[in-house]
């Protein structure tokens, strides 16, 4: 169907009538729930507005926001579009340097931080940014110069009672196609770059992608999920869209280490996630066998290895699902809450052993694709359908081609207006016949479902003349309970090797089980951790080309990070700044290769 342009805000008003829990949202604070009514967060939503009217924001200025996911968060967001202002989002985990360049470049004039700790990574720099007139602490602060998000809702309140017809005005005059959001590209090459968003490209996208979720918040009782992934990520912020829009409460957590207990305590229906999560979750199930013994330990293997193998067009028998079900799979969806009915994977390639293992045990795991330029969604399964290793079929109003070197094209209403003030590099990226080219290599099958296979940068070519695509060598590895990262290398050599940064908890706690010492200086010298990564290399190899075969590797035993610069804020790897910090050990990967 044709969908006709609409705002973010139509798309949350009309979420409210739908709502029957009551609640719009929760975030975790000190371990505790704080839920916000519907009626409060119109509230709030209005008082703010009126607040930053105040200050001085007017239709088409730059708001920056600094914070961690929240209600709050998404009152900030609401409260700026309903002024025709313009949202400009950042990662908690943006370097200062980096947090600079967006609000000088976006000419910011409020700037938002959560707190006073969140604040210190711009604090020395803050100084230096002219178009910045005031800034906003969400939770408070110490510093006499900052005000408080309490004392913006009362400036609010009072201008409410002066003009109160003032706030519908403002947001009576917001346009479809009017500036939404100016969100910064992490970029894993050069500065980040201002994808300039309107509100129908995001608003259209969220109900195009709303058409693929596969659960109806009406057959729920108290439906609600969870929110981890930052919103100022378009991932997670078109989902929250979504969410607001077919009345189901996101449940914002404090941190993703106790994701578990939030999955025991919320009960959550639906999840949009990165492929790690899942990894790491499904490695510690398999890990979880180990605990056991005898028949009880067989017969776990025996399901885990049934959903390993799923295959959504050609299932198991039901008998032997049924017996799985009752002795391992129904304990496992109750990880995850026991309501749980689907994950929405994004942001990264999904490994198809943990497609199949998670639709295997009875909860759906559907891949889509797309890029902050695309609002995001390019695809995703249909409802009812399933492809292991595809991100899906183009959803409704969005055409996909492959251009005759791989790379992936995208044309539709989601695609971006452009980079803020960068024509050129806008330029490069939608051609003059309105195709954006993605970046990507992929291909279409005969259905119509695309399969993505790495970056365009990330391919590279090894002396013999075969091209490498990393990614899905990366995936595989990562996918052993036993590697945490992991790099493929090989540009212009003659094979391929890896940097790999060992999973440390598990490999102590194989230690403990063959009762051995771990090895608490030089771990990555130690010959049985060497063996140990080895044994998962050769799996791994065992399913690739001969010249996809990891055959030599380097044992790190530092996490690549955020911080270091060694991955973006949506945990891409920099291989540029990656290569070049490693150059030593790369160096001895190859060392004997002629």
């Amino acid at each position: 169907m044709k969908y006709e342009p609409t705002t973010i805000l139509s798309l949350v008003s009309e979420g409210m009538q739908k709502n029957e829990t009551g609640i719009f949202s929760a975030v975790k604070r000190d371990g505790e729930w704080i839920e916000t009514s519907l009626q409060d967060f119109e509230q709030m939503v209005q008082d703010l507005a009126l607040g930053l009217y105040e200050l001085g924001v007017r239709k088409g200025d730059k708001v920056s926001l600094h914070a961690e996911n929240s209600t709050e968060w998404m009152v900030i967001d609401q409260a700026v579009l309903s002024l025709g202002a313009v949202l400009v989002p950042i990662y908690t985990t943006q370097p200062g340097e980096q947090i600079k360049y967006i609000l000088e470049n976006s000419g910011a004039k409020i700037h938002f931080v959560s707190d006073d700790e969140v604040f210190s990574e711009t604090k020395p720099l803050i100084k230096e940014i002219e178009s910045v007139e005031t800034i906003i602490s969400i939770l408070g602060s110490n510093h006499g110069k900052l005000r408080t998000f309490e004392d913006v809702l009362e400036m609010g309140v009072k201008k409410g009672e002066e003009e109160p017809t003032l706030f519908e005005k403002m947001r009576n005059q917001v346009e479809p196609d009017d500036l939404a959001t100016l969100i910064y590209t992490s970029g894993t090459t050069g500065v980040p770059k201002g994808v300039m968003l309107t509100h129908d490209n995001i608003a259209g996208n969220a109900l195009r992608a709303y058409e693929l979720f596969p659960f109806e918040p009406e057959d729920y009782e108290t439906p609600k999920v969870i929110s981890y992934l930052p919103l100022a990520h378009m991932f997670e912020r078109t989902a929250s869209y979504i969410y607001a829009h077919c009345g189901v409460p996101p449940y914002y957590i404090e941190e993703v280490e106790s994701i578990r207990d939030d999955f025991a305590s919320i009960k959550p229906i639906y999840l949009v996630t990165v492929p790690r999560l899942l990894e790491k979750i499904v490695t510690g199930i398999k890990v979880k066998g180990q605990e056991m013994s005898g028949i009880k330990k067989q017969l776990y293997y025996w399901a885990v290895h049934l959903a390993e193998n799923y295959d959504p067009e050609n299932p198991p028998a039901k008998w032997k699902w049924k017996i799985a079900d009752m002795l391992v799979y129904s304990k496992i969806r109750e990880l995850f809450g026991g309501r749980m009915v689907g994950f929405n994977v994004g942001g990264a390639a999904l490994s198809p052993n943990i497609a199949r293992f998670i639709n295997g045990i009875g909860i759906y795991c559907g891949l889509g694709y797309g890029l902050t330029e695309t609002s995001p969604v390019l695809t995703g399964p249909p409802i009812g359908e399933l492809r292991i290793g595809s991100s899906g079929k183009p959803i409704a109003d969005v055409e996909i081609k492959i251009a005759e070197d791989g790379e992936i094209l995208a044309k539709g209403p989601n695609i971006m207006k452009g980079y803020y003030e960068m024509p050129e590099k806008t330029d490069e990226a939608i051609d003059e016949d309105g195709w954006f080219h993605t970046g990507d290599i992929g291909h279409l099958d005969e259905d119509g479902w695309l399969f993505v296979t790495d970056r365009k940068k990330s391919l590279f070519k090894l002396s013999t003349g075969k091209y490498v695509a990393p990614q899905p060598i990366e995936n595989a590895l990562v996918n052993s309970g036993f590697i945490e990262q992991a790099v493929v290398v090989g540009n212009e050599h003659k094979f391929c090797g890896a940097l790999i940064v060992p999973n440390w908890e598990n490999m102590r706690k194989r230690f403990e089980t063959t009762h051995h010492k771990f090895p608490e200086e030089n771990p990555t010298e130690n010959e049985y951790v060497i063996k140990r990564i080895q044994k998962e290399v050769d799996k791994v190899n065992a399913e690739l080309s001969k010249w996809e075969k990891v055959k030599k590797f380097k044992l790190l035993e530092e996490q690549f990070s955020i911080e270091d610069g060694e991955i973006t804020p949506t945990l891409k790897v920099k291989r540029n700044v990656v290569n070049e910090k490693y150059k030593e050990e790369i160096d001895s990967i190859y060392a004997d290769e002629d």
